[in-house]
């Protein structure tokens, strides 16, 4: 049917259709994640009361906002936490973290990156670097020190080291997706552990958990295993496609509070910030979430598996389990790296004309080049690649908001990648 469409290679519709068949028990398991999730979202809009007045959003100072706080009710629930803050105010997952981080920590505290280096984006938050230099007011500016327990050679937390390094520090930060890494996202049992190891040594430490791309990838969230916080993007997994921006923290409600006079400003807390018209959006985008997440884990599940038909690496492989929504391919050069993120950009619903190109975007070492024909700009949720320009050239593929669009869209980026000359 895709060749009704689109021109592919016949010898590339041949792979296709070979990682369709054996892709099928994989999309099995997801699709049972997906019921999971599914219901378990219908009963927190049931049994928090959701109304058609929440739906409508406030000006202004935005007190009282009773559909606000219901949001925030709801993403607690489904979260498996005590308390939430779900909130159109957040700019990005980036800028949910640092809030997080800011909320959590005070002079002279330690955080201990217990993942190794965290998200390029976070190296100006903490002051890593030549980011400590800039004079913005990174966490290291406010007298915050760091440390961090860096993975083993096989991509798995040092559980040995995290313990000899948590009676020191204030809070234990993970990271569940691989970021621009080359090592795999970590599953629940992981996280666990590292809360264990982390809390065995110091009881009081705060174990915050970077939960980007991993929401409902599985049947429950980092809380279920003892993480303290959870933060993440609205514009990716939670989102649904449809939230226009945003972010969450949720987690134990002391420590909710805390992050919400960050938000805004001491003494006021969650109290202020109006919704205007995007409460509709977010209500409709998060009951959603769970099966646009299951579109972009089976977008995932086929072009790893896809990528290896055609003999190149692809982490995870498609028969793994999927502990966020992002495949990593091998380019093996900067040449196909770029020319895969273009044929992606060429697959997609808005600005497929475009032709993305290497630049040097803010809060990135490296040149970074980016697929990302999306609806709402920088959304991950929707089908997207992008990479920074670097050896080993790894692309990173994320999202899908439809797996029949988003199959298109990858073997049209693999067709200008590998078939084009």
């Amino acid at each position: 049917m895709i060749e009704e469409f689109f021109t592919i290679s016949p010898a590339l519709l041949e792979k296709d259709k070979e990682a369709m068949q054996l892709c099928r028990p994989e999309f099995e398991t997801i699709d049972r994640i997906k019921e999971y999730n599914q219901l378990k979202m219908l009963r927190a809009f049931t049994e928090c009361g959701v109304a058609s007045n929440h739906l409508v959003g406030s000006t202004g100072y935005g007190y009282d906002d009773a559909g606000r706080d219901k949001l925030d009710q709801v993403f607690a629930r489904v979260a498996g936490a005590e308390d939430a803050l779900c909130r159109s105010h957040f700019l990005s997952g980036t800028h949910a973290l640092t809030v997080a981080l800011f909320g959590l920590l005070r002079a002279g505290d330690t955080l201990l990156a217990a993942t190794g280096r965290p998200y390029d984006t976070l190296e100006g938050v903490i002051g890593l670097g030549d980011t400590a230099k800039n004079g913005y007011g990174s966490l290291a500016e406010y007298g915050v020190h760091y440390d961090e327990a860096p993975l083993r050679e096989d991509g798995t937390p040092d559980y040995d080291l995290i313990a000899q390094k948590a009676p020191h520090a204030a809070v234990c930060h993970i990271q569940r997706s691989r970021g621009y890494a080359d090592r795999p996202a970590f599953d629940l049992e992981t996280i666990g552990r590292v809360v264990q190891a982390a809390k065995t040594a110091n009881p009081n430490i705060v174990v915050m958990v970077d939960n980007c791309y991993g929401e409902f990838t599985q049947t429950a969230e980092p809380t279920s295993v003892g993480a303290d916080l959870i933060v993440g993007s609205l514009i990716k997994n939670p989102g649904g496609g449809i939230a226009p921006t945003g972010g969450y923290i949720a987690g134990r409600s002391d420590l909710v509070e805390k992050c919400s006079h960050r938000l805004t400003c001491p003494g006021t807390g969650r109290e202020l910030g109006c919704t205007l018209d995007t409460l509709r959006q977010m209500y409709l985008g998060l009951y959603y979430a769970p099966g646009v997440t299951a579109e972009a884990l089976k977008t995932s599940i086929y072009a790893s598996c896809l990528f290896q038909l055609l003999g190149y690496e692809a982490t995870p492989a498609y028969t793994e389990p999927r502990n966020d929504i992002i495949t990593t391919i091998r380019t093996g050069s900067a040449e196909a790296l770029c020319a895969l993120c273009q044929g992606i950009q060429a697959g997609s619903p808005v600005d497929s004309f475009v032709t993305p190109e290497p630049y040097a975007m803010p809060g990135y070492t490296s040149e970074v080049i980016m697929a990302a024909g999306a609806f709402t700009l920088g959304s991950s949720i929707e089908l997207s690649c992008d990479a920074p320009v670097r050896e080993p050239y790894l692309a990173y593929l994320q999202g899908g908001l439809n797996f029949a669009a988003s199959r298109a869209g990858v073997l049209l980026g693999v067709q200008k990648a590998f078939f084009s000359k």
